[in-house]
């Protein structure tokens, strides 16, 4: 007695299926693209059995993926918090350190690479790993990073921007560069820009040092920096900063507490700088607990979320980057012009609202978007989303 047997036509791509049917008949029923783990007879249609396919395979279930961090240790320290690592295991994706004392080329293997470390090495071992496994992404390129470590470079990509501004708009401070300790002895070191003015260090590389900052009151106060640094012209914006967070596609905003206004009084009085670090007697303990954002309470009113989002994604797509922030100032003279004064890669993220969900759903979709080549090809004759089973006689 002649039995029909479902076969499955699923096979991975570029590989050829030996139980596939040489052709397909008239009872090939259509599935939508799916991973299928089992099919089983549940009843019959004009003799043959339907088979019942048990399509939601969790991520989990079907694969584990590894994701492979390389952070410096304070870094480390911040990100990598237990309940990141926990979220994304149940997700099916494992956190894995990448050692730096070992080439990275030996290590994983891992279907994706974040990391935020410098150094010509570091650079090198990327490059080679890359030329080795084109298919893993890796988050992010060092030559995109790298126009975040210059201070104009870096504010430059948002001049070049090109989105439409309506109600509210945006463009950044004036500044200028000075290189040596001359230059800022010069009467015209500050060219056309107005005090107050903040000074940062032309270098933007997530160091101690390129986190010391002043703010400026008159050129008196410019005697004691030492350059190479930025001079940016310090915009009045009701004490409050709005740092928008991107992660991929994902961007949201929260404001802190900023630099008071400068009134002229101020400005009269004032002798010559003040460090930042001066501005708050909060450790950085306090500051990073959620208590000390929500205890705030400020009354300053967000911008519009798709003002914000139109900028993120434009400087996602001009600087090829996936993780980083800006920090945006709304000036207290026009109410709807904006500045966007910093921008940083791989950011704090532990200080944004829900940061392990944005980044595992990111996590998940780095590895699902890379898995897509290796997944099962279920395309038959041209049907790029379908798969097709057939029967046959045993």
């Amino acid at each position: 007695m002649k039995s029909k047997t479902w076969r499955s036509a699923l096979q991975p791509s570029g590989r050829r299926n030996p139980f596939r049917p040489s052709h397909l008949d008239s009872n090939s029923l259509i599935v939508p693209k799916k991973r299928v783990r089992h099919a089983k007879v549940i009843g019959d249609r004009g003799g043959i059995g339907l088979p019942s396919l048990d399509l939601e395979v969790s991520m989990a279930e079907s694969r584990r993926f590894s994701i492979g961090y390389a952070l410096a240790p304070k870094k480390r320290q911040s990100f990598i918090q237990p309940s990141l690592v926990n979220l994304a295991r149940e997700r099916g994706v494992d956190l894995i350190p990448i050692d730096t004392d070992r080439p990275l080329s030996v290590q994983g293997p891992f279907d994706c690479v974040i990391h935020k470390l410098y150094g010509d090495d570091w650079r090198v071992q990327l490059r080679d790993y890359a030329e080795k496994n084109p298919c893993v992404p890796i988050i992010d390129q060092p030559d995109a990073i790298e126009r975040l470590h210059n201070r104009i470079s870096m504010l430059q990509v948002v001049s070049e921007l090109e989105i439409p501004q309506e109600k509210e708009t945006f463009g950044i401070p004036s500044q200028i560069v000075v290189y040596d300790s001359i230059s800022l002895s010069d009467s015209g070191a500050v060219g056309a820009l107005r005090f107050p003015v903040i000074a940062k260090p032309l270098v933007a590389d997530g160091s101690a040092k390129s986190h010391k900052m002043s703010l400026v009151y008159n050129r008196e106060g410019l005697l004691k920096l030492k350059p190479p640094l930025v001079l940016q012209e310090f915009v009045n914006h009701g004490g409050v900063i709005f740092k928008v967070y991107v992660v991929g596609d994902y961007v949201t905003c929260v404001k802190r507490k900023s630099l008071p206004d400068v009134s002229l009084e101020k400005l009269d009085s004032a002798e010559g700088s003040l460090s930042f670090s001066q501005v708050s007697n909060m450790t950085m303990q306090d500051r990073t607990q959620e208590e000390y954002y929500e205890s705030m309470q400020l009354e300053a009113e967000m911008p519009p979320l798709s003002f914000l989002t139109g900028i993120a994604r434009g400087l996602r797509r001009a600087m090829r980057l996936n993780l980083f922030n800006f920090d945006v100032i709304r000036d207290s003279k026009s109410g709807n012009h904006y500045f966007v004064i910093d921008i940083n890669y791989f950011p704090g993220y532990a200080k944004m609202p829900s940061y392990e969900t944005v980044l595992v759903d990111f996590f998940c979709q780095l590895v699902e978007k890379k898995t897509k080549e290796d997944d099962v090809d279920f395309s038959v004759g041209g049907h790029d989303n379908e798969a097709r089973l057939s029967s046959s006689n045993n």
